[in-house]
């Protein structure tokens, strides 16, 4: 293996399938990633018990972190398009140990998460069966355990294969899947507020400005709260970044398609949350979005009372939410993982692009089956133990952005000064962005660590701050454990990529073709 530097009209790179995505296929798979209809049925609820009215402006203030990082990710994809993201970046600016624990926190939100996906596709396909079957609330489908899990590791595998065989197929996909969960939300906001003109909302609550009132906050630790719960829904943003190697023009397209990404998403946000307030009320009882019983999943409380005959668009909305981001959630760990090991972070075998299909096809496989065994060992040993993992995603997500953020600060701060642009987006935002991200991590560790928060309690502290934490120090011990074997020496001594280094890029593309018959050197 030769290096030299990248070049942006060579065709083969790591040997993916460059030039293949233009800005409106990067923008769709960011969006598909994080789930929007998905992730507002699961947080829409529990924003509203934390803050009230001002769910509106708690969404928007979560925007601004997301916002400050994607420009981060922008501008160092400008100078590094690579499909490592952080662990490249983070190598880059603060040296190997840094940059691997980065690329470590990219890999464990999405083994996490997609087991939640995973299980909400299992349950909400059942539902729809029951729903069109009509059985009974003793006999559910969708509260067939087994059954549930065996329909969500399906979904994984086939989210695996879909990946494995082509971004472009992928591409397409997610146009149909993302248009669908965009016309259910159309048909939301607009069923909401037809009824809340018409008289007929359960709740019919006026439009009051207040609610974007960031000062009418009364409560710091619900304020706290609500701020984190918006920031998951957010997250994902960057699997277009993971792409840029085979998007049609790397430095520009996955960062203006990360920040095209993070707009919409809060223009989708904020108009279904003042929609459904309009619609449904805070109230405590019925249909309210300060109804406890309802806030796991507000759509499906009012899906009948809203679309009447109808309801079911929201639940195969929910479905194809889940399904969809489950391919999506797949190709940033696949190729982390492939720039890692490129770097000679991970195994050689990791390296290993399909011949034909060009993409990571070893690092695909492992991310499908290693997520499948997750999600079927988590569910064997606890469903409470599994839903704690879910809650402690935060904790990773904040870790690798906060490194992000930094590493953007660190590695141009020779040139913050050199113009008003270069201090804002390459120095003042990231870093603000890290900073709001590092009190997220800490403020979720504080409160994850209460026996009171989640579902269960591990070695006498609360389960999800175990999980979390510990999710993340398994990245230390495995990353001590990579460094024993000679093949790693030339990344931890800074050989294989550091500041200066250029990209790694194959003399011949075949080379990673073939090295998935390499040994660990």
């Amino acid at each position: 293996m030769a290096t030299s530097p990248i070049q942006l009209d060579r065709p083969d790179g790591k040997g993916l399938a460059a030039g293949t995505l233009g800005l409106w296929g990067s923008t769709v798979i960011g969006l598909a990633s994080t789930a929007p209809v998905y992730s507002l049925v699961a947080t829409l609820g529990f924003v509203v018990l934390a803050v009230g009215a001002q769910a509106p402006i708690a969404f928007v203030v979560a925007f601004i972190p997301m916002l400050f990082i994607a420009f981060a990710y922008r501008e160092l994809n400008r100078d590094i398009p690579d499909c490592g993201t952080t662990f490249t970046w983070g190598t880059k600016a603060f040296g190997p140990w840094v940059g691997w624990m980065g690329g470590w926190g990219v890999a464990v939100a999405g083994m996490v998460v997609l087991a939640n996906l995973a299980q909400i596709g299992g349950i909400y396909f059942w539902a729809l069966v029951d729903g069109i079957v009509g059985n009974s609330d003793d006999a559910l489908l969708s509260d067939n355990v087994p059954l549930v899990t065996a329909t969500g590791v399906f979904f994984i595998l086939a989210m695996t294969w879909i990946s494995w065989r082509g971004v472009e197929i992928g591409e397409r996909i997610q146009n149909v899947l993302l248009g669908i969960q965009y016309a259910a939300l159309a048909i939301f906001v607009i069923a909401a507020l037809w009824q809340f003109f018409a008289g007929t909302a359960p709740d019919p609550t006026p439009f009051e400005w207040s609610w974007f009132n960031p000062a009418a906050f009364t409560d710091w630790s619900g304020f706290t709260e609500a701020v984190l719960l918006a920031l998951f829904i957010y997250w994902g943003w960057d699997t277009c970044l993971a792409l840029n190697e085979e998007t049609k023009d790397p430095k520009r397209i996955p960062g203006l398609a990360a920040l095209l990404t993070t707009v919409i998403l809060l223009v989708t946000y904020v108009g279904v949350t003042v929609a459904a307030m309009m619609y449904a009320g805070l109230g405590e009882d019925g249909t309210g979005l300060g109804n406890e019983a309802n806030a796991d999943d507000f759509f499906l409380a009012i899906k009948d009372g809203l679309l009447g005959p109808f309801g079911w668009v929201l639940v195969v909305a929910v479905l194809i939410s889940a399904v969809s981001s489950t391919q999506t959630t797949i190709l940033p760990t696949a190729r982390g993982t492939l720039a890692m090991a490129a770097y000679r972070a991970l195994p050689r075998r990791f390296m290993a692009v399909h011949p034909q299909y060009r993409t990571p096809s070893f690092s695909t496989i492992v991310m499908g089956v290693v997520a499948s065994v997750y999600y079927i060992g988590m569910t064997l040993i606890s469903d409470n133990i599994l839903q704690d993992s879910i809650l402690s995603l935060g904790l990773a997500i904040a870790f690798y952005y906060a490194i992000t953020g930094y590493a953007c600060v660190w590695y141009y701060r020779k040139e913050l000064f050199r113009s008003a642009g270069a201090f804002f987006f390459k120095g003042l935002l990231p870093l603000l962005g890290a900073l709001m991200l590092t009190y997220a991590f800490i403020q979720s560790a504080i409160d994850m660590y209460d026996v009171d928060y989640g579902y269960t309690v591990l070695l006498g502290i609360g389960g999800t701050f175990v999980l979390g934490i510990g999710a993340l120090a398994l990245g230390v011990v495995l990353m001590l454990l990579w460094f024993l074997f000679p093949g790693a020496k030339p990344f931890f001594r800074g050989e294989s990529l550091n500041r200066d280094t250029p990209v790694l890029v194959p003399e011949d593309p075949a080379d990673y073709s073939r090295s998935i018959d390499g040994g660990l050197a």
